[in-house]
């Protein structure tokens, strides 16, 4: 078995032409040949729920099958467990895959496999000593094809031969010096199933997490921030079409558990980590906050009102240009994407990451129950005084229970079942009440960007109205959770 440890980068067809001259790699004749690749599976798609990649390659006259079993990727890179052998086309010999479970699924499913889709693509690879190692750069264009249909493929695959992954990382960024290189988390395989099953992307939320005890703090916060790396990346093309407000949800989500994380690890990670991190992903944080604003004002406030004002010309023009800012800001979205900045700080992050020192105290458990009984401290001093607190105080026990939230969810494995349950329940009760109060605050931000205090005057009443029955909810929610006991206690 090899371990197979790469980045996977996205390139435009301007990056193609300029990536042989670049300084690394001029000099060097490239290898070229033609990978022809057929991936197989069961018709109800059992390897890939099992992330699991099965093909028959032809490289001349020779045919490969390859196994890969893969762990989720972020920040573009991958690492995979892989076996291939020399093999005879259609018959299915798993005797070489050193995994005795994932054998015996093979051996299973061999009856039923079937092809799924074929990648025909050429590829040109240079061999690179950089630092302490030796990286293989290939570059791959061609296509992928299923049921008919067909899609480009263009990619450069930076693979780990031998030496440090930092250095790994290290040819990424100076090839992105002088090519838009973009990190990728979708694979040949996922873009074939995708093509496959002719379905419009839909928008990725998070996975649980693969927190152990046995994990140190700083293990445990790079599991977590590669989780949401990944959570961001796969809501990208969702993003780039600025089609469905649930990709600009996601995508905020992901980059609010991020820095979320940061400050919740803060005492165990290296200042400037903190520091320069918790800035950088501030300017596209922003920029998903003023869509996600924009699409629960059009999508979820303004539908009930319209229908209390069905001939207020004043909630028609609201929403007339509440739809036209609603666009312009998934527009903005998608321009941040393409500038450079952005695809280097994913490389750079996940790289920084990567290189975090580790530290084995205090124990992740330990550490978990100080942050958790923390978090709930703080937001339990403002949930007491309630009644007193007005709009800026409320907001901010909002954001204690995101936190303790965000918390509780990253720390859920070392969690008991039994009580996790019904307090994130509750807890989740209470933060949707007082989102729901603070659109509302929002809302009247917005209306008040649109129009002037006169011509709103039915419609703030309306706002506010709604905004009073909402705070006369939030008792009961807050005495609910309140009344839990915390699972951490006995950690």
């Amino acid at each position: 078995m090899a371990t197979e440890i790469e980045l996977k980068l996205k390139l435009l067809p301007s990056a193609a032409r300029a990536l042989p001259g670049h300084p690394l790699l001029a000099g060097q004749a490239p290898q070229h040949r033609r990978l022809l690749n057929t991936y197989y599976d069961t018709p109800d798609l059992l390897l890939k729920k099992r992330r699991v990649a099965l093909r028959f390659r032809k490289i001349g006259r020779q045919w490969l099958l390859t196994v890969k079993s893969a762990e989720p990727a972020s920040g573009g890179l991958a690492v995979r467990s892989e076996w291939e052998y020399p093999a005879v086309p259609g018959v299915f010999d798993f005797a070489p895959v050193e995994a005795p479970e994932l054998r015996a699924e093979l051996e299973a499913a061999a009856p039923s496999l079937v092809p799924i889709f074929t990648t025909d693509f050429r590829r040109s690879t240079w061999t690179v000593a950089y630092g302490e190692s030796t990286i293989e750069v290939a570059l791959d264009r061609g296509h992928v094809a299923s049921q008919g249909r067909q899609a480009p493929l263009g990619e450069v695959e930076l693979e780990l031969v031998t030496g440090k992954v930092a250095d790994l990382f290290a040819v990424a960024r100076e090839l992105q010096e002088r090519c838009h290189l973009h990190p990728s988390v979708a694979s040949k395989a996922e873009r074939g199933y995708a093509l496959f099953a002719d379905e419009p992307a839909a928008a990725f939320k998070a996975r649980p997490l693969p927190l152990t005890a046995e994990m140190t703090p700083v293990e445990a916060f790079r599991s977590i921030a590669l989780g949401c790396l990944e959570h961001l990346q796969r809501n990208e093309e969702g993003l780039a079409k600025g089609e469905q407000p649930e990709f600009v949800h996601q995508a905020r989500v992901a980059l609010r558990r991020l820095r979320s994380a940061l400050r919740l690890f803060s005492p165990i990670l290296p200042a400037n980590f903190v520091d320069a991190y918790g800035q950088a992903w501030r300017t596209l944080g922003t920029s998903l906050g003023t869509a996600r604003n924009w699409d629960v004002f059009v999508n979820e406030t303004l539908p009930p009102l319209l229908a209390a004002f069905p001939d207020d010309r004043s909630a028609r023009r609201l929403a007339k240009e509440g739809r036209r800012r609603a666009r312009s800001a998934h527009r903005a979205v998608a321009a941040m994407l393409t500038l450079p900045e952005y695809p280097r700080l994913l490389l750079e992050f996940t790289a920084a990451l990567l290189a975090l020192p580790d530290t084995a105290a205090p124990t992740t458990t330990e550490f978990a129950r100080e942050r958790l009984a923390g978090h709930a401290r703080k937001a339990r001093q403002l949930a007491t005084r309630h009644h007193a607190l007005g709009a800026a105080e409320r907001h901010q026990l909002r954001i204690r229970f995101k936190k303790l939230r965000y918390a509780l969810e990253f720390f859920a494995p070392l969690l008991p079942p039994r009580r996790l349950k019904p307090y994130l329940a509750a807890l989740t009760q209470l933060q949707n009440e007082l989102g729901r109060i603070n659109d509302h605050v929002t809302a009247e931000a917005l209306i008040a960007e649109v129009l002037d205090s006169r011509a709103s005057g039915p419609v703030r009443g309306w706002i506010a109205g709604r905004h009073a029955l909402l705070l006369a909810e939030l008792p009961e929610a807050l005495d609910i959770w309140m009344m839990q006991k915390a699972p951490w206690k006995n950690l």
